[in-house]
Formats: structure tokens, C-alpha cells, sequence
């Protein structure tokens, strides 16, 4: 069948669809929320999982985390500390002495400063000091500069390493290297400046949101030696452990390990929490394919819906056609030719409905982004897998009512009125 034979039953179909354009619209709104409901849908779960790859990167595939729970109220505190000293360093170097597989671990303590100079009006950045090792198990890179190395963490030396956010904020756009900056009472000199990192917005999991952005990085002695935490005597002595795994070691089995030894060492009271990146991605998958199967059925109602509305114009239109069907069989059209005619009708319909769809789907993704602030994505694949479906629904649906027209009798056609 050559484009010689379809050309004027396109031509016919989109006559029909022009000569009764909103008969055509109100047919064709199946097919286009449908369509938009499916693109709308799969650009969401698409957003999600590009944030929740984004959040993994973050945190490092290879990386297991031990955040520190805080308690809600004092009371809690108070009863929590009666049965463990919180998370500390005698945690670390049990950890380091009993996990095998570890390449590298590092505590952290973490501070939010009350005073700093040069002053910003954005948000102020945190302190946190880590061992020089931290930038390896982040897999950080440097922009300006350098990280600060284990002699002069051992020293205590009063330097720092700046995110690019808080960079900018303190000391501006010039090479941030040799200059100072003032946390509560110290000076601290900076040395280098991280490149832009992927930050989230949520906490996950126990993991609270830390923009790598804007921080202040220094030496864990001189965090712990330079800076008092006089907000409570009851706080953690530190409040995360960062660790990666080797190559070829599974990562979630090692963080059975290393929870194994703070349920015993804190007596199960449960104020700490163990965040594994690999586990988290998985679970997220799975979710996220479950709810792209529900959206997607959802959807699919629509589509079917849409599709028998298209059967029911379709039958309508062979009714009212049945005279044009007579004359065109006694001229010597074939029932295959008619069966094409009506056929192509019903793929012209899903065909504009669908692109409409899409259209439609694209700014619902965009609306559902702006309103819930949600990151949404619309992915070539939700396009083609949305037209597809709805091009193919429209040929299943328009089948029967091409079929019923081709079986008419020609000369009870053209007696018709």
C-alpha cells in the first residue's frame, strides 16, 4: 500500500475532522488529557529520581553515614543520656579498629557560628571540622587552592577551606587563597575554595540537608580545640561519621556492621542513625517504579476512555455517512478501501489529540513544578511512549466501527436517508 493509495484518505479525514471541528475537540479530550496526565505523571516520577541521583551523589555511593539523632525536648536528652554518652569518639575508633573494607573514616563536629567577619546578609554558612580525609571520601575537587593536610590538623592550625557559596558571600569573586575570615573569636586563613557541588534542599533518610556550598571547612582539632559548644553539656561529643568502603565491598553489609557496634556501645537507645547511599538508591527505585506504574495506569483510564470515545463518534459517523459509503462501493471502492478511510479518521484524531496532549502535559509538568514546587522532568521517552500508546489506542478503537462501515450493503447504503 503506497502513499499513492493513503493520500485521499487523509485528505478525506481531515475534512471530516475541519467540517466538524468541535465534535472533533470534544472527541479528541480523551486522548488529550490522558496524554497529558502520562507525560505529566512520568516527568514527575523523572524529576524525582534526578534529585534522589543528585542527593546519592552527594553522599557518595561507596559512603556509609552515621548522623547523630538529636532528641526533640531536653527531657528526652536527659533520659537518652542516662543510657548512652552519645555519639563520640570512642564510636570512631571502634569503628576504624572493627570494620573491615574501610578506606577511609572521619568524625565530624559541626558548629553554626554566632559571630563572623566579613559580615553577609545571605545565610550564614556552618563550621564543620573534618580529618584531611574528608575530601576523598566526598570526592571533592578544589577550585582555588588546596585541603588542608593531616600536620596541620594535628597542629590545630587556624586555617579553613570555603564552599563557593560562602566564598562569594564573605569575601566576594577575587582568589579567595591568604585571606581571612572571622568565626566567633578566631581568624581563621583560607587555603582553599571547593568547586560547586550538588546540594538538596530535604533531609532523607536521618541525613539533614548540608549544602557543601556553603560551608567552612577546617581541621577537626582545631574545630574541637579553638571552638566551645556551650550550648549543652549533653550534646554529642560529635555529631557524624563519614566512612567509604573499597572497591568490591558491599557497602550495605558494612553498615550492618558498623550499627551492629553503636547498638551495643549506646545500648540500643536510639540516637543515632545509619545512612547507607546504596540501600537508599535501591529503596528509591523501587518506590519510584512502583508509583510510575500507578501514575501510569491512572493515566491509562484516560486514554481508554478516551479511545472508546473515539469508537462511539466513529459508529456515529458511519451512520451518519452511510449514503457516502453506498455511492463510494457503487463507483467501485473496495471494502478494504473503506475499512483504510475510516480507519485513518480515527488515527487522525488520537494523532491530534495526542500532540495536543503533549503540549498540555508540558505545561502541567511545568504548573505542577511551580505550584508544589516539585522538580519535574519531561523525558523524550514520556513523549514517545505517550504518542505511541495513544496513536495505537485510536487504531484499536477505530477497527470495529471501519469494519462495520466496510460490511455495509451498497444498495442499502445508497437507499439510506
Amino acid at each position: 500500500m503506497g502513499l499513492s493509495n493513503i493520500g485521499p484518505e487523509l485528505l478525506m479525514g481531515m475534512a471530516s475532522l475541519f467540517a466538524h471541528k468541535l465534535r472533533s475537540l470534544l472527541t479528541m479530550l480523551g486522548m488529550i488529557f490522558g496524554v497529558g496526565a502520562v507525560v505529566a505523571m512520568l516527568s514527575i516520577t523523572a524529576g524525582a529520581q534526578k534529585e534522589m541521583m543528585s542527593f546519592i551523589d552527594q553522599l557518595g555511593v561507596n559512603n556509609i553515614i552515621v548522623e547523630a539523632r538529636e532528641s526533640v525536648d531536653r527531657n528526652e536528652l536527659q533520659a537518652v543520656r542516662a543510657v548512652s554518652p552519645g555519639l563520640s569518639f570512642r564510636d570512631f575508633r571502634a569503628i576504624s579498629e572493627n570494620v573491615p573494607g574501610l578506606v577511609a573514616i572521619t568524625p565530624r563536629k559541626r558548629f553554626k557560628p554566632q559571630k563572623l567577619l566579613p559580615k553577609t546578609s545571605q545565610e550564614q554558612p556552618q563550621l564543620i571540622g573534618v580529618l584531611p580525609n574528608f575530601v576523598e571520601i566526598n570526592s571533592l575537587k578544589m577550585v582555588q587552592g588546596r585541603f588542608f593536610t593531616e600536620e596541620e590538623n594535628s597542629a590545630s592550625a587556624p586555617i579553613c577551606v570555603l564552599g563557593e557559596t560562602t566564598k562569594v558571600n564573605l569575601l566576594g569573586y577575587d582568589n579567595a587563597v591568604g585571606k581571612y575570615v572571622k568565626v566567633n573569636d578566631t581568624w581563621l586563613q583560607v587555603v582553599g575554595v571547593l568547586t560547586p557541588q550538588a546540594t538538596s534542599d530535604t533531609d532523607v533518610e536521618g541525613v539533614q540537608a548540608m549544602n557543601k556550598n556553603n560551608l567552612i571547612i577546617a581541621p577537626l582539632n582545631t574545630v574541637m580545640r579553638r571552638f566551645e559548644d556551650n550550648t549543652s553539656y549533653l550534646k554529642d561529643e560529635i555529631d557524624g561519621i563519614y566512612m567509604k568502603v573499597g572497591p568490591g565491598v558491599d557497602s550495605i553489609e558494612t553498615a550492618n556492621v558498623v550499627r551492629a557496634i553503636l547498638v551495643a556501645t549506646h545500648k540500643d537507645a536510639g540516637d543515632f542513625t545509619v545512612v547507607v547511599p546504596a540501600g537508599l538508591l535501591e529503596e528509591r527505585r523501587r518506590t519510584s517504579f512502583i508509583f510510575e506504574i500507578v501514575m501510569i495506569c491512572i493515566a491509562g483510564i484516560s486514554l481508554l476512555v478516551g479511545g472508546i470515545g473515539i469508537m462511539n463518534i466513529m459508529l456515529a459517523t458511519v451512520l451518519e455517512r452511510t449514503r457516502e459509503i453506498g455511492i463510494r462501493r457503487a463507483i467501485g471502492a473496495r471494502q478494504g478501501d473503506i475499512v483504510r478511510q475510516f480507519l485513518t479518521e480515527a488515527v487522525l484524531i488520537s494523532i491530534v489529540g495526542g500532540l495536543i496532549g503533549i503540549a498540555f502535559g508540558f505545561t502541567l509538568s511545568r504548573v505542577i513544578a511551580t505550584a508544589a514546587g516539585w522538580s519535574t522532568v519531561v523525558t523524550t521517552s514520556s513523549i514517545v511512549v505517550a504518542f505511541g500508546v495513544s496513536v495505537f489506542i485510536g487504531l484499536l478503537f477505530g477497527i470495529y466501527p471501519a469494519v462495520q462501515a466496510a460490511k455495509l450493503d451498497p444498495i442499502e447504503a445508497i437507499r439510506y436517508e
